[in-house]
């Protein structure tokens, strides 16, 4: 890469100060609206069954192309999009006739002889306090998620992307500050199944040895893409941003610790139970460090020294934050997966989950607030920084993720009852496919795999085309072909019935 050029690279994406909040929240409300306009759709007209080419394009404009515009050509106007989104699925809600019409028409049940439903519900009755179902809403989530993070990591090297969504130098709050944080927060959320299995098993629980040897087996193939991606970078001459997380450490180093670590602090589960009190533990003792000592400034101001340490100060110590927000993720995984105890009924374990996950967001907000903010003269007014991953960064994703969390299944509840009204396994498959995007299961399914094409097809674009320098035009045509790349490659693996885990 020309050493001019590198330096403009590298220049742009330096020294951002980040966007509003307020703003951030109506760009990624894109995302659940888009699901709305989805959901209506399927639940009302069954448009998306069977999946036809017309289905196929429809699911990519909404769950994939509507974040892309959401961050580019629409990012001004991020309302008016939400708006020709939301409209057409209140227009459709509005013809009562056919909403009667098509309630009829919900997804069939198995056929199955009387006495064989009787046998399929004797069978799982014992079961139900330990059934893990399926949750569309869950998968809709994290794919939505890994669909924005793809876009971003591309869309941010064209100028059609506005530099107030891009990564903040120091202080403040961005649309990438966020999807970073959100990330991990989602990696939690689903790592609560393994809790939860081994809470309900009846074998004794495996020791921690054995749990720690499992995670960094599961660890290896990250650290090694961390490894790949470093030398790689530095080989080629890529142009990167040192101060985001050092000059050797990357985000797969990250992702690739967290799980030794959660295993380590799994076991003070045991003494203390909340994962929100691990979470919130682990914020504040890093920002009481951060406040009473001179790391603060040793990772923001500091000369680099020789030592690995301070080279990569930023990555190391902004992992403390990043663990916070795993746990945080874990806290409300545990709450909303479990279908319930046998004493609920399918419709108060649904109203559970609903109702935890709009106390969780009150009160993640509120401890925002009250962080980051003046609040009256009763908040602490501590900026937001993701290069420290301090306590405001851990508290301010915590209550995205879990106001995101409760969109999506407030949608599912209302437009697709059948997923949670029904307590046996029966037919599970059927209903929960019926209530979720092929597009969105895919990117759910192998989302470290599509994570790893999406940054490697980030490398060969930035490669190849000096994005810095071209029109408004050529770059929404390289960044649609892009998602339809990523999404074609997704969608490609789930048909072949292919899962890839690293």
């Amino acid at each position: 890469m020309d050493s001019s050029y590198k330096a403009r690279k590298e220049a742009f994406v330096s020294d951002l100060t980040g966007g509003d909040i307020l703003e951030i929240n109506t760009v990624t409300l894109v995302a659940p609206v888009a699901v709305l306009l989805w959901s209506v759709l399927q639940s009302r007209l069954s448009f998306f069954t069977p999946y036809s080419a017309a289905a196929l394009v429809t699911d990519f404009l909404l769950n994939v192309l509507a974040i892309l515009f959401a961050t580019t050509i629409y990012s001004s106007a991020p309302l008016l999009l939400n708006l020709l989104l939301a409209s057409p699925a209140f227009l459709v809600l509005l013809n009562r006739s056919r909403t009667r019409t098509q309630q009829k028409a919900k997804p069939p049940r198995q056929s199955t002889t009387p006495e064989k439903n009787a046998s399929k519900r004797s069978q799982d009755a014992p079961s139900k306090p330990e059934s893990l179902p399926i949750h569309p809403f869950l998968t809709t989530y994290r794919a939505a998620m890994m669909i924005i993070t793809c876009i971003a990591i591309l869309a941010v090297d064209f100028r059609i992307f506005p530099r107030r969504f891009a990564k903040v130098e120091n202080w403040g709050t961005s649309l990438m500050d966020l999807g970073v944080g959100s990330f991990v927060f989602s990696g939690g959320v689903v790592s609560a199944r393994s809790v939860l299995k081994s809470r309900t098993s009846s074998s004794t629980r495996t020791p921690l040895l054995q749990r720690l040897i499992a995670s960094t087996r599961h660890s290896i193939p990250l650290l090694v893409l961390g490894l790949v991606r470093l030398y790689s970078v530095k080989g080629l001459e890529y142009a990167e941003h040192v101060t985001e997380y050092g000059v050797h450490w990357n985000f797969f180093f990250t992702l690739g610790l967290l799980p030794p670590f959660v295993e380590i602090f799994d076991s003070l589960a045991t003494f203390i139970p909340s994962y929100e009190a691990l979470a919130l533990g682990t914020a504040v003792l890093y920002q009481v460090a951060l406040e009473s000592t001179d790391l603060k400034a040793y990772i923001l101001i500091s000369p680099r020294g020789p030592d690995l340490l301070s080279k990569n100060r930023e990555g190391i110590f902004s992992f403390i934050g990043y663990f916070a927000i795993f746990l945080a993720g874990r806290a409300i995984g545990i709450r909303i997966i479990p279908s319930g105890t046998s004493s609920k009924s399918p419709q108060q374990a649904r109203k559970s989950v609903l109702v935890n996950l709009g106390v969780q967001s009150l009160c993640w907000i509120a401890l925002f607030v009250f962080n980051s903010t003046y609040a009256s003269g009763l908040g602490a007014n501590i900026p937001v920084s993701r290069r420290l991953a301090n306590m405001p960064y851990v508290l301010w994703v915590s209550a995205f993720n879990n106001v995101q969390l409760f969109l999506f299944c407030l949608a599912e509840t209302v437009f697709f009852p059948s997923v949670h009204l029904v307590s046996s396994k029966e037919g599970e498959l059927e209903r929960t496919s019926f209530a979720t995007s092929p597009i969105m299961t895919a990117f759910n399914k192998n989302g470290l795999a599509i994570f790893l094409v999406a940054n490697l097809l980030t490398g060969a674009v930035n490669l190849t085309i000096p994005t810095l320098d071209v029109n408004t035009a050529q770059a929404m045509a390289i960044l649609i072909g892009y998602a339809a790349a990523i999404t074609g490659i997704a969608l490609g693996l789930d048909w072949a019935n292919i899962k890839l885990t690293l």
